[in-house]
């Protein structure tokens, strides 16, 4: 399985180059104990840790924890790297081959599947129970479950919601969008003087209209993989949602956003250049240090719907992991000092490195006075709870069918942002163009299997 999967999963990094746009514990030290009686062992060695923490505040606290690790167990050192996500995904695909890859590391739920597959992690239940199994939602654990056992433990949560300008707003005469076609209406009207109803990103080398397009299609009741785990992008749900986000390029985003991949379309809203946008509570601390003027004119709510009285849904949940790789000599260190990181204090001044962004992974934070007593925490509770709301009801892009390499793919190869720029700077008829993306996906969902 292990040599089929590398060799699909490097094709398949092939093939998005060209478009640029819970096992046995392998080479371990310990052999199931738990992370308890490791840490009563004295730890020797040395790790790399990868993590996508790549802001300030959140990079600054991984690093005080390591050295702070590293004085009370003065044999180990610790070596952290930080990637983007994008860069992270090619560093660990490509360094499968020949081995360069870390001990331990954050990823995304759907990195997790592929690792599993290509047997490139291990699992970490003794961590998980070291810590407290009931602390943590089953849903979170499922995304890094395999054959019964756990191979990430989540660290944080959140979810997409859709952030708002309220002074915008309000200054026109607009109530806050509940339907998508609220939504166009609003966001056309607030195109002027100099602000941008919302930006439309496709960028090739992220995930973002991935993002978007998927949006419209839960709301609608569908999916972009079908319920055998083929792409679907020529659904009547998702033709309307590559028409809807068309309509808003052109008539609500700046032209260089076909090029935009995260932190390109983050810093429109951050600089008060756009009047929507969809997010996490990032958004919080992305106003506060680029625009703080604004900080008290941003508000979130709910995805918008495609009719008022559609129940309620989740598109996009979140829950960010971290792992522990087969090829690490120290996994006992790994886990010790990912244990580290749930201790109260750590862990509750992490998660203050972006309030509201990251929300706690287990239970027994989110009541404790430090937390709470958190001056943007206090600030912003309403969209605290709107994001705690969608966390509940939203999975990662395409778990709606559970956990799966092709969840993983659909949102990695850029293919569904080339289908997007196809249609956008060359014309190509957009479902010529949703076919031919569709077609693609499909051809490396086979590889992989």
């Amino acid at each position: 399985m292990k040599k089929r999967f590398l060799s699909g999963l490097l094709t398949a990094v092939l093939v998005a180059s060209t478009l640029v746009g819970c096992g046995g514990q392998q080479g371990t030290k310990s052999n199931g104990s738990d992370a308890g009686s490791q840490e009563a062992k004295e730890l020797d060695g040395e790790i790399t840790f990868w993590h996508s923490f790549t802001q300030g505040p959140r990079l600054e606290v991984i690093q005080k924890a390591a050295d702070n690790f590293m004085q009370e167990n003065p044999k180990v050192k610790i070596n952290i790297e930080t990637f983007s996500w994008g860069d992270f995904y090619t560093k660990w695909t490509t360094g499968l081959a020949s081995g360069n890859v870390p001990d331990m590391s954050t990823a995304l739920p759907s990195h997790v599947v592929e690792m599993m597959d290509s047997e490139a992690i291990i699992p970490v239940d003794d961590l998980i129970d070291d810590i407290g199994r009931d602390r943590f939602a089953k849903t979170a654990l499922s995304e890094g479950e395999k054959d019964g056992k756990c191979y990430s433990i989540p660290l944080y949560s959140h979810a997409q919601v859709m952030w708002y300008r309220k002074d915008l707003l309000e200054a026109a005469n607009l109530e806050v969008p509940k339907t998508w076609d609220e939504f166009a209406t609003a966001a056309k009207a607030l195109t002027k003087d100099g602000v941008y109803g919302c930006s439309f990103p496709c960028g090739s080398n992220d995930l973002m209209a991935t993002r978007f397009l998927n949006f419209y299609v839960r709301s609608a009741g569908g999916s972009l993989l079908t319920d055998d785990l083929k792409a679907n992008l020529t659904s009547k749900e998702a033709i309307d949602g590559i028409n809807f986000w068309l309509d808003i390029y052109k008539n609500c985003s700046p032209k260089d956003s076909v090029n935009y991949a995260v932190l390109d379309q983050a810093n429109l809203y951050y600089q008060g250049k756009t009047a929507f946008d969809f997010n996490s509570g990032f958004q919080i601390s992305g106003v506060k240090t680029n625009s703080p003027d604004l900080i008290d004119q941003i508000s979130c709510a709910p995805l918008p719907k495609i009719k008022v009285d559609d129940p309620d849904y989740g598109a996009e949940t979140s829950n960010i992991p971290m792992v522990v790789w087969a090829n690490s000599k120290h996994p006992e260190i790994c886990k010790a000092f990912m244990k580290t990181l749930y201790d109260t204090d750590t862990y509750t001044e992490f998660l203050a490195a972006t309030p509201v962004g990251m929300l706690p992974a287990i239970t027994g934070i989110s009541d404790t006075e430090k937390y709470k007593s958190n001056e943007t925490i206090q600030k912003f509770a309403s969209e605290e709870k709107i994001i705690e709301d969608a966390v509940q009801r939203g999975t990662a892009i395409g778990f709606e069918h559970g956990p799966s390499v092709q969840a993983g793919l659909l949102t990695s190869q850029g293919i569904i942002e080339g289908m997007f720029q196809d249609i956008i700077t060359n014309g190509t008829d957009v479902k010529t163009a949703a076919k031919a993306a569709e077609d693609k996906l499909n051809e490396i969902f086979a590889s992989v299997q």
